[in-house]
């Protein structure tokens, strides 16, 4: 298992940060409930985020969630890329910050400089699914040797021994395979060959990347563009946010003895398997993702975002918001907000109670 590198996120633009009003979860001071939302508490003030544009829709929701009840708080996130949003927070230029990747050692060591110890809980997951478009083929089930050998141009025809293996009884027709893959630099390409160097490394030979390592294949802008080439053809396969599959047929992908369709339970239930990276401090929940887990019902192509914060601010009223805010995120009427808003799975009320006192550490020493 490895830690994921994301620079970037999904193919989201980097637009200027929206700004919505705050409302809060309960008293700023208390755990948050289950709803997520106490209203009433009387805060106010502003305070800014940045980072993965792959949160902004569900930055939006979040944030649009706090309107009515905190008309006076003002939260600004500005979906600038994880890379960009780490070095903002480390830095000290953002109040918080969203990422696609957990903090490295170089950057721990700032955020811990500046906060004491930093808060980096897992704020939003988003299924990755296998599209494909074969006339006659509504149901598809794949190993991850066979996807890997498909994307790497292994496997080349519908009815090869390979997938006919894995789909008994299924008519797969004498036809071509065109993998479709993104032609920019990608957080989704970045997990998906993670997983398939994770699960299939003698298929997949190449090293983990946001850029397409293979030539030959249909290559398409944005998770759009795949989606659009996966569509218009026939004999098509790609790989996207699943939110954005809509009508096109997604596979089940090989978990252990049994092959696994995307869902949101599904894909939160990777968090449950992978390892807590050691060593990082009480309040950082960041994960090794077990991408070759063989643990019933969990689906392993995932993308995982980062909420991160100090666990303690020079200004009182910032930790307030930022504590606020935070418990909102996860609270179960916030992940619900982002899965409709961004289509991402809410995590699991377990990891919510083990993030839980990640976030009630917020506070100022002040």
């Amino acid at each position: 298992m490895k830690r994921t590198t994301l620079g970037r996120a999904l193919a989201l633009p980097a637009a200027a940060a929206l700004t919505f009003g705050l409302v809060a979860c309960g008293s700023a001071n208390e755990p948050s409930d289950s709803g997520g939302n106490g209203g009433g508490s009387g805060l106010s003030g502003t305070i800014s985020g940045a980072g993965a544009s792959s949160q902004d829709a569900a930055q939006q929701a979040w944030r649009a969630g706090f309107i009515e009840a905190n008309p006076d708080v003002t939260v600004n996130y500005d979906p600038i890329g994880s890379g960009g949003g780490r070095e903002q927070f480390v830095n000290g230029g953002s109040d918080f910050g969203g990422t696609d990747a957990y903090l490295d050692e170089e950057e721990l060591a700032g955020a811990n400089e500046r906060c004491g110890q930093v808060v980096e809980v897992p704020t939003y997951v988003s299924p990755i699914a296998v599209i494909f478009n074969v006339e006659g083929v509504n149901e598809l089930n794949l190993k991850p040797a066979t996807i890997a050998k498909i994307f790497n141009q292994q496997i080349t025809n519908w009815n090869d021994p390979a997938i006919a293996a894995d789909n008994p009884g299924v008519q797969l027709p004498d036809k071509t395979i065109t993998p479709v893959n993104r032609s920019d630099e990608s957080g989704t390409t970045e997990n998906f060959v993670e997983y398939l160097k994770a699960t299939a490394p003698q298929d997949w030979p190449h090293e983990v990347s946001g850029d397409w390592p293979v030539a030959g294949g249909e290559a398409a802008q944005g998770t759009s563009g795949v989606v659009q080439a996966v569509s218009g053809g026939d004999g098509t396969i790609g790989y996207a946010d699943a939110s954005q599959a809509r009508e096109l047929s997604t596979a089940k992908v090989g978990v252990g003895g049994e092959f696994v369709q995307y869902s949101p339970e599904a894909a939160a239930k990777v968090l449950e398997v992978s390892e807590r990276v050691e060593g990082r401090g009480d309040y950082s929940f960041a994960y090794d993702l077990a991408r070759d887990t063989t643990e019933a019902g969990t689906y392993p192509i995932v993308l995982v975002s980062y909420g991160i914060a100090c666990a303690n601010y020079d200004d009182a009223n910032k930790a307030e918001l930022v504590k606020a805010y935070f418990n909102y995120m996860i609270s179960e009427e916030g992940q619900q907000a982002a899965a409709e808003s961004a289509g991402s799975a809410p995590i699991s009320d377990a990891l919510r109670q083990q993030i839980q006192p990640a976030v009630d550490a917020i506070s100022s020493g002040s």
